[in-house]
C-alpha cells in the first residue's frame, strides 16, 4: 500500500492554484515580459476580481487559467489538475464582447458548445432553456442577437458560459461596453447568479467601484511585467447594496486600490 504521506490530496472542484507563473511574448525585435512570478490561490465558491493598469497582464492571466494560452513558466491547476487546454467541464469563459452568432437564436447560441460535444438536441435544448432562465431571459430564447439589448446579449453570453455547468467561471471585462446604469444592473444580476450557482468566479475589470462592489477579494496588479502588489479582502456584507457605495468602508477599499494604480501611472 502506498504511504499516506506520498498521496496527493484531491483538490475541491473550483479551486484555482497559480504558482510562480510568468509569461514572455517573443517578438521579432525583443522579448516582452508580460507577467512575472505571479502566485495566487482562489478557494472554491469565491468571487475574485483582478484589477490593474492597462497592459499589466490581467487578461493574459485569465486566458492562461482558462487553458487558452500556456504560461512560459510556473504552474496553474484547476481542481487540482493542470489546464493545458480549454476544458469546459472545469472552466467557462465570458469575454468582453458577447460574440454571438447573428444567424442563431439566443437559445441556439447557448446550445452551441453542447452541440459541439455531441449532446442530443433535446438535452441541449433543455439545458439552454434552464441557463437562459437562470440569467433572467426566460421567454427570449427564440430572439436573434439583433433583437436583444447590449445587456441581454451579455446575459446570453453568461448563459453560454454556464450551460456546461463548470465549477469555475472566468469573466474578462464582460460589462465594459455597457452604459453605467446597465452595468450596475448586470453586476447585481451576476451576483444573483453567483449566489444561486456557487461557482468560483474570477472577474477582470478596470472599474474600481465595480471591483469592490462585486468581490470577496480584489487582486491588484502592477504595470508590466505584471505582478501582484496587493490582495484585499472585501468584508462588506452581502447582499451588496447601492448605499454601500457612499460608505466609508467602501471608499477606503477603493482608495487603497487607486493608490496602487496612481503610483504606477
Amino acid at each position: 500500500m502506498q504511504p499516506l504521506a506520498n498521496i496527493t490530496p484531491l483538490k475541491p472542484a473550483g479551486a484555482i492554484e497559480v504558482r510562480n507563473v510568468g509569461q514572455i511574448f517573443k517578438t521579432t525585435t525583443q522579448d516582452v515580459v508580460a507577467l512575472e512570478d505571479v502566485s495566487l490561490d482562489v478557494k472554491p465558491g469565491r468571487f475574485v476580481v483582478l484589477v490593474g493598469p492597462s497592459g499589466c497582464g490581467k487578461s493574459t492571466l485569465l486566458m492562461m487559467i482558462a487553458g487558452l494560452r500556456q504560461q512560459t513558466s510556473g504552474t496553474i491547476t484547476i481542481s487540482g489538475a493542470p489546464i493545458p487546454e480549454p476544458d469546459p467541464n472545469r472552466v467557462g469563459v465570458v469575454f468582453q464582447e458577447a460574440s454571438l452568432f447573428p444567424w442563431l437564436t439566443a437559445e441556439e447560441n447557448v446550445e452551441f458548445p453542447l452541440a459541439l460535444r455531441g449532446v442530443t438536441k433535446n438535452d441541449r435544448r433543455a439545458r439552454a432553456q434552464d441557463a437562459l432562465q437562470l440569467v433572467g431571459l426566460d421567454g427570449f430564447g427564440k430572439r436573434h442577437p439583433h433583437e436583444l439589448s447590449g445587456g441581454m446579449k451579455q446575459r446570453v453570453s453568461i448563459a453560454r458560459g454556464l450551460v456546461q455547468d463548470p465549477p469555475v467561471l472566468l469573466m474578462d471585462e464582460p460589462f465594459a461596453a455597457l452604459d453605467e446604469q446597465t452595468r450596475m444592473t448586470m453586476g447585481d444580476e451576476l451576483l444573483r447568479i453567483w449566489a444561486a450557482t456557487g461557482k468560483t468566479v474570477v472577474f477582470v475589470t478596470h472599474s474600481l467601484t465595480e471591483a469592490v462592489y462585486l468581490a470577496d477579494e480584489v487582486i491588484v496588479m502592477s504595470p508590466r511585467p505584471g505582478r501582484i502588489v496587493d490582495h484585499l479582502q472585501v468584508s462588506l456584507p452581502r447582499p451588496r447594496t447601492y448605499e454601500m457605495l457612499s460608505g466609508d468602508a467602501f471608499g477606503s477599499l477603493r482608495d487603497r486600490i487607486w493608490r496602487h494604480i496612481r503610483k504606477s501611472a
